[in-house]
C-alpha cells in the first residue's frame, strides 16, 4: 500500500544519511537462539564478546526452571502497575533477598535499570537543586539529570578534587546531589568511591552510585566496587541491576526504608509503568542464589580478564584504564572501528563498534566484554584474530 509522503518528516532522510556518511548509523541485528558465549546473528555462528551476560546465567537452566514453575502458577503478564495490583508476592521475595544480600534496610525493583536510575534521581532533586554527574556516567544518569529540572554540573572523569571544588562553590541549592557509575561501561574503569564518599559528606550532599556492570562481579560477596572498597556504609543510594551478571531482567535501589518509601511514592517510573511478570522475579531469585553460592564464576572471571588485557597490552593495543570484564580497544575513529570489528565478524567473532556519542569523539573501540562463559579457547581465537595493530 502506497502511503502519501509525510513532508514533515522528510528531514530525517537527511539526517540519516549524514550518519551514514560519518559511521555512525546504527543497525538492529537479529539473534536466533539463547544469548551465550556463541550467538546466532543475522545467520551468523559467531563467538560473542558483546554480551553484558558476566556470569553466564542468562541461559542457566536454573533461572529457565524458575520461570516455568512461575508461568504455570502465575501466568505472564503483570497486569497493573506496583501500586495497583501488579507487585506480586514473588516481587516482594525479591526485594527482600536483594536488601539482605546488599545489606541494606529495603529495596525497590524498576522495570530496568534505566528506569530506576532515572526516576531515583528525578524523586531526589528538582528545580532549586542542583545534581552533580561524572562525564562519562551512562546515559541513564545524565538522563535522570536532565529529567530532574535542577541544576546540572558536570565534572571532569573521576576528577573527585574538581567535584570538591564544585561543591564548595554551589553551596546554596536546597538539596544537592552527586551520581556517579561505580563500573563505567564503555571504559571498564572504576570510579574513587572513597574519595567520592569523603567528598559528598564533607559538603553534605547525597551520594547515589550505580552499581549496574560491578553487581555480581566485584567484592568478597559480589555486591560490588562499594563492597570491595569497603564504603557501602557511606554510601545512602545504590542501584544495581539484574540484567548484567544475574542474567535476568530490571533495575534495583537499596538503601533506608525511608528512602524506599519515597521512592515508592515519588519514582515516576515505578509508579507509572507496568509491574514487571512474576516470572522475571522468579528468575531473578535463582540469579541471586547462585551468585551466593558460586562465587567461583567471578573469581575466574576476573582472572581471565586480567589476562586478556595484558594480552592485548602486549601486542600493541590500547585497552585505556581498564580494570575490568569490560576492555575497550580504543581505535579513535569510528571508520576504524567499524572496519576493525566487520574483520573479526568474518573470523566468527563479534566485537561491536562503539562510536559516538556513546563515546567521546575520537575514542571510537571495539567493546570486548568478558563473560564466565568464554573459555581460554575462545580467548585465545580473539588474540589471534585481532593480530597487532596496523
Amino acid at each position: 500500500m502506497n502511503h502519501p509522503p509525510n513532508h514533515s518528516l522528510n528531514w530525517i532522510d537527511s539526517e540519516l544519511a549524514g550518519l551514514e556518511r560519518n559511521g555512525l548509523r546504527r543497525q538492529l541485528a537479529d539473534r536466533m537462539g539463547a544469548q551465550a558465549a556463541i550467538v546466532q546473528l543475522n545467520g551468523h555462528q559467531l563467538i560473542n564478546f558483546s554480551t553484558n551476560d558476566y556470569l553466564g546465567l542468562a541461559s542457566d537452566p536454573r533461572l529457565t526452571q524458575a520461570v516455568r514453575t512461575v508461568l504455570d502458577q502465575q501466568g505472564w503478564g503483570a497486569g497493573a502497575s506496583p501500586l495497583i495490583s501488579g507487585h506480586s508476592d514473588l516481587h516482594r521475595q525479591l526485594e527482600q533477598k536483594l536488601a539482605e544480600f546488599e545489606h541494606a534496610e529495603a529495596a525497590l525493583v524498576f522495570p530496568s535499570g534505566f528506569a530506576a536510575n532515572a526516576g531515583t534521581i528525578a524523586a531526589l532533586v528538582g528545580p532549586g537543586d542542583v545534581v552533580f554527574t561524572d562525564r562519562k556516567n551512562h546515559a541513564s544518569l545524565l538522563d535522570g539529570c536532565r529529567l530532574s529540572r535542577a541544576d546540572v554540573k558536570v565534572y571532569p572523569h573521576n576528577d573527585w578534587q574538581r567535584l570538591d571544588q564544585l561543591l564548595e562553590r554551589d553551596s546554596d541549592h536546597a538539596r544537592r546531589l552527586v551520581v556517579t557509575d561505580s563500573l563505567f561501561s564503555m571504559d571498564g574503569d572504576t570510579a574513587p568511591l572513597v574519595q567520592l564518599a569523603e567528598v559528598a559528606e564533607r559538603h553534605q550532599a547525597m551520594l547515589m552510585i550505580d552499581e549496574a556492570h560491578a553487581t555480581g562481579v566485584f567484592g568478597p560477596s559480589g555486591r560490588g566496587l562499594a563492597e570491595l572498597q569497603e564504603v557501602e556504609a557511606r554510601i545512602p543510594i545504590r542501584v544495581g541491576t539484574l540484567s548484567k551478571a544475574f542474567g535476568s531482567h530490571g533495575g534495583y535501589v537499596v538503601g533506608d526504608q525511608s528512602l524506599i518509601d519515597w521512592l515508592v511514592n515519588r519514582a515516576r517510573p515505578y509508579i507509572f509503568s507496568t509491574a514487571a511478570p512474576a516470572a522475571v522475579a522468579a528468575a531473578s531469585i535463582a540469579a541471586l542464589n547462585i551468585v551466593v553460592q558460586e562465587p567461583q564464576r567471578r573469581t575466574a572471571l576476573l582472572e581471565r580478564a586480567a589476562e586478556l588485557r595484558r594480552r592485548l597490552t602486549n601486542a600493541g593495543w590500547n585497552v585505556g584504564h581498564s580494570a575490568s570484564q569490560i576492555i575497550p580497544v580504543i581505535v579513535g575513529q569510528a571508520e576504524t572501528a567499524l572496519r576493525l570489528s566487520a574483520a573479526l565478524k568474518q573470523k566468527g567473532i563479534f566485537a561491536p563498534a562503539i562510536r559516538p556519542p556513546t563515546v567521546p569523539k575520537n575514542e571510537a573501540c571495539l567493546r570486548i566484554s568478558l563473560s564466565y562463559s568464554h573459555t581460554q579457547q575462545m580467548i585465545d581465537q580473539l588474540i589471534n584474530a585481532l593480530g597487532t595493530p596496523t
